[in-house]
């Protein structure tokens, strides 16, 4: 398993320091904080016991942004998390929010592979693509896929004109749809 993969491993010392065992230094909260926001997962976990005291480092660090005003959960959703501590939903809530964090981070990635690539959201891209690599692919000579980069002639001359034509129909069509969607 590559380095970046396996947990940073932060011993907390019976001085309460947390300690770095990759680079072998003391880190603060906010140096795990940064960790946690650059993708990487941490283990912490008591020098003396070996408890893992994990959750409890990951809540103060969100208790600690909260109190300094950079809310992230609405008052309703703490309350809520406070009472599922005291009723039968503690068992269905951990579940709900791992499932909804899932849900977020896959429309995060889904937003971002759009912002890269926004014509992908366009209905019919993927003919248009196909239809611009044939046109191409007529135009530079190269017919088809089993013949090779020469033009053809005689007979082949109509037929490659006729499909040519085809093509700028069909690419004509393509953007009078697009001209459509834009208004």
């Amino acid at each position: 398993m590559p380095e970046t993969e396996k947990p940073l491993l932060i011993k907390r010392y019976a001085s309460r320091r947390l300690y770095n065992t990759e680079t072998s230094d003391y880190v603060t909260l906010e140096d795990i904080a940064k960790f946690i926001r650059a993708g990487r997962e941490v283990q912490i976990v008591d020098l003396k016991t070996g408890d893992d005291l994990t959750r409890q480092y990951l809540l103060q660090i969100v208790a600690e942004h909260e109190s300094k005003g950079e809310s992230v959960l609405p008052l309703g959703v703490l309350t809520d998390l406070v009472r599922s501590y005291t009723t039968q939903a503690q068992s269905v809530v951990p579940q709900f929010l791992a499932m909804s964090f899932d849900m977020l981070r896959e429309g995060q990635s889904k937003m971002v592979e759009r912002a890269m690539n926004p014509m992908s959201a366009v209905p019919g891209f993927d003919a248009m693509q196909a239809q611009q690599r044939a046109f191409l692919k007529a135009m530079t000579g190269t017919w088809s896929d089993d013949e090779s980069d020469t033009k053809p002639s005689g007979k082949d001359d109509a037929k490659s004109t006729k499909e040519l034509d085809e093509i700028r129909s069909q690419l004509s069509a393509l953007q009078e749809q697009l001209a459509k969607m834009k208004k």
